[in-house]
């Protein structure tokens, strides 16, 4: 990857570890399903209004209509729905580093289906010492997930797989402005989530939260969803599925430093360690250094 890319990659995971500050805020009141139909739904009607204003049209994704619908189902709907469904029996340490494995369900799906994606030792390696480092990072946490049906498990590591189709999915879209793909995708989410929530939850109570919750809900989709859904749709564009994918290595890390830096939490020397360990991974995944040496 080029050094922008790499600057990306870094910005969308401080934004993503940035989501879980909105998150922790919002779902104390609204919920988790609802929290998702508000952050696609807001989203994409803000993505709509900046290309009104800015371009490109919206029309250059009516000709794949059908594509970014399939994408906002495994993009969002399917893995948010099986991340909400696997959190409710399982602790959250657990679920971070199955998370983290999407990078190596993408290096197998990229390298089935596309030409340039292929397995390399380095990619390999690099993925293995990030999804070890996330696991230091959990730490102590990780051994009282461990508990729980296995179904919650499998429901985990599925939304990982729907992420990794997606990013290779999303490689059709090249020719696409990044604007416009992120409007499609949420604009299909929402499309789909409307009725799903409506059958889970009812219209009863859907916009009642407080003052503080609607802020961070918008906060959640402009910075976390809509802007950066831009950044990852060019990612994916200029660096490849799996490059794009290792933004679930950068995450945990950067909401452990915003807790850190912002809330004063304290910083664990197995969680820097685990940083220490996710760092050389990218830095294997990377390769400069090694064809330097």
């Amino acid at each position: 990857m080029s050094a922008f890319d790499w600057a990306r990659l870094l910005l969308l995971g401080a934004i993503w570890g940035g989501s879980f500050f909105f998150a922790r805020i919002a779902v104390f009141e609204v919920h988790p399903l609802t929290l998702v139909l508000f952050r696609v739904a807001i989203a994409a009607a803000a993505l709509h209004l900046y290309l009104a204003v800015r371009g490109p049209s919206f029309r250059l994704a009516l000709p794949v209509a059908g594509s970014l619908l399939l994408l906002g189902l495994i993009n969002n709907v399917l893995p948010f729905s099986l991340i909400f469904a696997g959190q409710t029996q399982m602790g959250a340490g657990l679920a971070s580093v199955l998370n983290a494995t999407t990078p190596f369900w993408t290096i197998i799906v990229a390298n089935a289906f596309t030409a340039d994606e292929k397995v390399t030792w380095n990619k390999v390696a690099g993925v293995a010492l990030g999804i070890a480092g996330v696991a230091v990072m959990v730490g102590p946490g990780i051994v009282a997930s461990l508990g729980g049906p296995v179904w919650a498990k499998f429901a985990m590591v599925g939304a990982s797989l729907s992420y990794a189709v997606a990013l290779v999915f999303a490689r059709r879209f090249k020719a696409i402005p990044p604007a416009v793909v992120a409007t499609g995708q949420l604009t299909a989410a929402t499309v789909i989530m409307i009725p799903l929530v409506l059958f889970w939850n009812g219209p009863t109570g859907l916009f009642e939260a407080s003052a503080p919750v609607w802020a961070a809900i918008v906060a959640l989709a402009l910075i976390s969803t809509a802007f950066a859904y831009i950044l990852y749709f060019g990612l994916i564009g200029s660096a490849g599925a799996t490059n794009a994918s290792l933004v679930t290595l950068v995450v945990p890390v950067s909401a452990v430093l915003l807790g850190f830096v912002f809330l004063a939490e304290r910083l664990e020397p197995f969680e820097v360690a685990g940083m220490l360990l996710i760092g050389l991974g990218l830095l294997t995944i990377d390769g400069r250094i090694l064809r330097r040496r």
